[in-house]
């Protein structure tokens, strides 16, 4: 994958994780059942696949982490 397109989908899941804290962190309702998706869990698995993301891309330029 080129750089944009990289970027890109680390940019979406740096906003999925964002969306997915927000709904982890609100208070739970119990006049309206339990919660059925793990919000949690969810902006874990995001903000990995944003970091793994955004490090390959930036490893394709050229570009890599100190003491390579």
């Amino acid at each position: 994958m080129d750089l944009t397109t990289t970027l890109a989908v680390s940019g979406a899941a740096l906003a999925v994780a964002a969306f997915a804290g927000w709904r982890g962190a609100r208070p739970p309702n119990p006049f309206k059942g339990p919660r059925l998706i793990p919000w949690r869990f969810i902006m874990v698995l995001a903000a990995a696949g944003a970091l793994a993301t955004l490090f390959t891309g930036l490893q394709a330029n050229g570009i890599h982490p100190p003491g390579r």
